[in-house]
C-alpha cells in the first residue's frame, strides 16, 4: 500500500469516528508536518470547511446532513451548504422575506456576522437600510430589495400595535386567548406561528416563546427560519391527531 493510499484510509477512518477535525489533528493522524500534504489528501476525498470557528474545522463532503436552512452542526461547529461565512451570510439575506438585522442573523447562524455584513455592503453584494431606528440588511437587486423593505415595514408595524404575546401590558385574558388560538393550529402552523412571534421579540425570542408556548427552543428556531427564509411548504402537514401522543392522553389509557 502506498503512503497516499494509507493516508486516505487513515483520514476516512478518523472522519467516520469523529465527523470533524482540525488541521493539526489531520496532520497528526497521517504523521506529517506538511499543510499542503493534508490539503492534497482532503481534496482527493472531497471536503468542506466550517464557517464558524474561523474555518478551523474540516469534514468530508459526504458527512453533513444539511437541514432546510442549509446548515449542519457537529460539536457546536457549524457548516453550510453555501460555503464560507461570507457566502452563507449573503445567501441568507437574499432569501429572507424581510431582510435581517445583524442580531437576527447572528441568532440564525450562531456566529457574529456584523463585520461580515458590512464587508458585503462595502463590496456592493448586499444593501443596508435604516428602518424604524435600526439597520436592516437586504438584497442588492432593486426589485428584491424593495419587497424586503416593504415586508420589514409591515412586520415593524405589527410589532408596534402590540401583536407579541409577551408584552407585559397584555392582559391575562388575552394571553389565555392566544394559548387557545395556538391549541387550534396544526403542528406546522404552531411552529410557524411560534417562529413569527420569536422574530418580533428579537434577540432571545426563541427561548422566551418556547417557554411561553411549551415548545422546544429548536422547534421555534426552525419555524422562524422557515417563515423568514421563504421555506414554507404547503404539503406534508400532519393530520390532526397524528404524531406522538401527549403524556396526558397516554395516562388516560
Amino acid at each position: 500500500m502506498t503512503k497516499h493510499t494509507e493516508d486516505m484510509e487513515v483520514l476516512r477512518s478518523l472522519f467516520r469516528k469523529q465527523k470533524i477535525a482540525t488541521l493539526d489533528q489531520l496532520k497528526h493522524a497521517i504523521r506529517t508536518t506538511s499543510t499542503m500534504t493534508v490539503f492534497r489528501r482532503l481534496k482527493a476525498l472531497g471536503y468542506q470547511t466550517s464557517y464558524s470557528h474561523r474555518g478551523r474545522f474540516y469534514t468530508l463532503a459526504s458527512i453533513p446532513r444539511f437541514g432546510h436552512d442549509g446548515l449542519w452542526s457537529c460539536q457546536s461547529v457549524w457548516f453550510s451548504h453555501f460555503g464560507n461565512l461570507l457566502d452563507t451570510t449573503r445567501q441568507f439575506v437574499e432569501q429572507a422575506n424581510a431582510g435581517f438585522t445583524a442580531a437576527e442573523l447572528r441568532d440564525l447562524l450562531h456566529v457574529e456576522v456584523k463585520q461580515t455584513l458590512l464587508q458585503l455592503v462595502d463590496q456592493k453584494q448586499l444593501g443596508r437600510e435604516k428602518i424604524k431606528g435600526h439597520f436592516v440588511y437586504v438584497a442588492q437587486g432593486r426589485e428584491r430589495r424593495s419587497r424586503q423593505k416593504q415586508q420589514r415595514k409591515e412586520y415593524e408595524a405589527a410589532w408596534e400595535i402590540g401583536m407579541s404575546p409577551l408584552r407585559e401590558e397584555l392582559s391575562q385574558e388575552l394571553n389565555a386567548a392566544i394559548i387557545l388560538f395556538y391549541s387550534l393550529l396544526n403542528e406546522k402552523q404552531r411552529r410557524l406561528y411560534a417562529g413569527l412571534e420569536a422574530f418580533k421579540l428579537g434577540h432571545g425570542g426563541d427561548r422566551k416563546i418556547a417557554e411561553f408556548l411549551g415548545l422546544d427552543v429548536h422547534t421555534v428556531a426552525r419555524g422562524r427560519r422557515e417563515i423568514f427564509c421563504g421555506d414554507v411548504e404547503q404539503e406534508g402537514i400532519r393530520k390532526r391527531g397524528a404524531g406522538r401522543q401527549s403524556v396526558e392522553k397516554k395516562r388516560r389509557r
